[in-house]
């Protein structure tokens, strides 16, 4: 088992960086100051067997808003069947494909073996409350997976005229709130620290037991303090640990994260690993067992 659960993990290859996100790729870079390097599979790979940490590997389809080709669900799907030790796989669909969109999650899951779902508003262009994608998140709870929604502001399309296109109000967590009302056997995971509205994900965390957060894409030391207090106390089995690899590794995260004030041991630990390998619980892996597998410290 490893010692720790990574939930937000993109991959840097051409797929990815030059495909899916391609007209984005240059100012999300400069949004974190950092010039990405694609990798072989085999080095993304061994750099997470390295650092003991399993992956949760992101697909991503915002074909109909964005025009890019997709990184396929097929293709993390293949890396998770190689590397089943390391990562499982979130699949990516597109909800502004409608029916396809639904169709294409359920051959994700039951034949591709997929084990939760990630979308992104702002890119994809699209409200998570609106009732025209109801169904598809009905068919996500059905098949019993997680779904992971972007929140917050987004370094894809940051600086470039009118933020290319992307709006931020869609990622507004208060919209995952109605879905988690609308929908109540979806379990929720917003992505990142959910600034500026950080405060709206602290009160639905509070009210719906369906809904989480990871803490990716912000290194430890800059998230809200009101967001870390929250973590490391009262709802504390509310939060999960996410670098956004490439654009931050998971070895800076970790660091700044133990090196945080206010934490217990076992706080860390729930959030690190215990809280995530609960919501995993579902996912048939031959290398990382999650149902009832707790990690040594």
């Amino acid at each position: 088992m490893p010692r720790a659960i990574d939930f937000h993990v993109h991959l840097p290859i051409a797929e990815f960086m030059d495909g899916a996100i391609g007209k984005y790729r240059a100012a999300v870079e400069q949004y974190f100051r950092k010039e990405v390097t694609l990798r072989d599979i085999e080095e993304i790979a061994d750099y997470y067997a390295g650092q003991d940490i399993g992956g949760v590997l992101l697909a991503w389809d915002a074909e109909t808003a964005t025009g890019q080709k997709p990184l396929r669900n097929d293709t993390v799907a293949e890396i998770v069947r190689r590397y089943p030790q390391q990562f499982v796989g979130f699949a990516s669909v597109d909800p502004l494909k409608g029916d396809r969109a639904i169709e294409e999650i359920e051959r994700a899951v039951k034949d591709l073996g997929l084990s939760g779902a990630k979308v992104h508003p702002g890119i994809q262009n699209f409200y998570p409350d609106d009732p025209q994608f109801r169904p598809l998140f009905e068919r996500i709870a059905a098949l019993g997976i997680p779904a992971l929604f972007h929140t917050g502001t987004s370094g894809l399309g940051a600086n470039m005229p009118g933020g290319g296109a992307v709006k931020l109000e869609t990622m507004r967590p208060i919209h995952l709130d109605s879905l988690a009302a609308d929908v109540p056997d979806l379990t929720i995971i917003g992505a990142h620290p959910s600034w500026p509205w950080e405060q709206e994900m602290i009160a639905i965390l509070q009210h719906k037991p369906n809904v989480y957060n990871d803490l990716s894409g912000w290194s430890p030391k800059y998230i809200p303090p009101a967001l870390l207090k929250e973590a490391a106390g009262r709802l504390n089995g509310k939060f999960l640990f996410g670098s956004d690899y490439p654009f931050i590794p998971p070895d800076r995260w970790l660091a700044d994260f133990f090196n945080l004030d206010g934490w217990s041991d076992e706080a860390r630990h729930n959030v690190l690993w215990r809280t995530g390998a609960r919501l995993l619980a579902h996912t048939a892996v031959a290398g990382m067992t999650f149902s009832g597998a707790e990690h040594a410290n």
